[in-house]
């Protein structure tokens, strides 16, 4: 029998029609809501604690029905504040690592070391963090070395550690490709039957690009277990938000996709675990994928190379100034009596001794061997790379031969 195209187009309108009555059914049972009120982001962002480390009232959370967050433990949280002045340090050490010329290039994430702690403490052992350029304090705080985490900042032509050690995708600088492999393993995952959990880091200039279109919606139409974490400093590097979208919040483009979506303030780790937490939660429950927006700030410039006082106001980042996650957490978790000087002596040895393992790591000369180029392009060399390689071994013979004679 031959099925004409209209015939299929109808079936296939029948399916989706009972696939959203079924998701429909399974959000009004889980959370009481609408499938509609449950993937749009709540009226609000989430802020638990206040710029000032105060914790709001519930009623001024964000939260509503369906978008509940319980506060995250104590223990959490003071794991996390260590993480963060880690990250911090982490921060500053690189950039004076840069101006000594120890580092080729670093984007620092100082001022989103929230966002990137919370990232990675979401997640189980098991799963899998996908990061940009920008998220070595994120890798740091998966248990990646701090010294391999920085090895492609310092020029070297791998990535410096086994993603598969730590689950860990490797850094790259190509815009939102880490988004499709993310993607891609969730997908092998659940075809495998496994219960990972994929977190995969952008920021807001990803979502411009067309990547992000294509791994949204694959993740959305496998309904694969996947979180996207959109990091919104406000900045592609120079281009401000508002000319590359004019959506009501990154967070809104979630529900084109049929997934749900929430924002919430990138520099209130508390509210950030707790949104972080639940979306891992749903994910592995089988929820399928989520977006979460959190509104942050990158304090200092792109990279070195980036002059940010060209585009941006000293009083914008002045504002932000005044939303650091390190005091604002800090406050905090004095006024609950978590946190005292004893605990804050020993977290700053911490973080100083990283910056210290940084400096003698990324210090040492490493040896440079030129045919390393050849070496693991394929497992059997062509015999082009083979040509090129004899080449190359024979220009370096002649160069060391002129210089010993020179040397004489």
């Amino acid at each position: 029998m031959t099925i004409s195209a209209d015939h299929t187009a109808a079936e296939n309108t029948d399916l989706n029609a009972v696939q959203a009555d079924a998701q429909e059914a399974e959000v009004r049972r889980k959370f009481g809501i609408s499938l509609e009120a449950y993937m749009l982001p709540a009226h609000r962002q989430i802020q638990m604690v206040d710029p000032e480390g105060q914790l709001k009232a519930r009623e001024e959370q964000g939260t509503e029905a369906g978008h509940e967050y319980p506060l995250p433990g104590d223990a959490e949280l003071v794991a996390a504040f260590e993480q963060l002045v880690v990250g911090r340090r982490v921060n500053d050490q690189n950039s004076a690592l840069v101006r000594q010329g120890r580092m080729a290039v670093y984007p620092s994430s100082h001022g989103q070391e929230a966002c990137q702690v919370a990232a990675a403490l979401c997640l189980s052992e098991g799963d899998w963090l996908f990061p940009t350029y920008r998220d070595a304090v994120a890798v740091m705080a998966r248990g990646v070395d701090p010294v391999e985490a920085m090895t492609i900042f310092r020029g070297d032509w791998h990535g410096g550690y086994d993603p598969l050690e730590h689950n860990v995708g490797i850094q790259c600088t190509p815009l939102t490709t880490q988004l499709l492999h993310a993607v891609g393993v969730a997908h092998a995952a659940k075809l495998r039957g496994e219960k990972t959990v994929v977190l995969a880091m952008c920021g807001d200039g990803a979502t411009s690009e067309g990547d992000f279109h294509e791994a949204l919606n694959f993740a959305a139409v496998f309904h694969l277990p996947v979180i996207f974490f959109i990091q919104n400093n406000k900045y592609a590097i120079s281009v401000p938000l508002s000319h590359q979208t004019v959506a009501p919040s990154l967070a809104h483009k979630a529900v084109g996709y049929g997934m749900a979506g929430e924002r919430v303030d990138g520099n209130d780790l508390v509210a950030l675990l707790a949104v972080l937490d639940r979306a891992v939660k749903l994910a592995r429950e089988g929820s399928g994928p989520l977006l979460v927006e959190a509104n942050t700030y990158r304090m200092q410039a792109h990279t070195n190379a980036d002059d940010a006082t060209r585009y941006r106001a000293e009083s914008e980042v002045a504002e932000w100034m005044a939303k650091d996650p390190i005091s604002r957490l800090k406050t905090y978790l004095q006024g609950r009596g978590l946190l005292d000087a004893e605990a804050e002596a020993r977290i700053a040895e911490h973080a100083e001794a990283v910056a210290k393992q940084l400096r003698e790591g990324l210090g040492e000369d490493v040896p440079v061997d030129p045919q390393e180029l050849f070496r693991n392009v394929f497992s059997e060399p062509t015999p082009q790379l083979r040509e090129q390689s004899a080449l190359l071994a024979d220009e370096l013979s002649r160069e060391a031969t002129t210089r010993e004679e020179t040397a004489r």
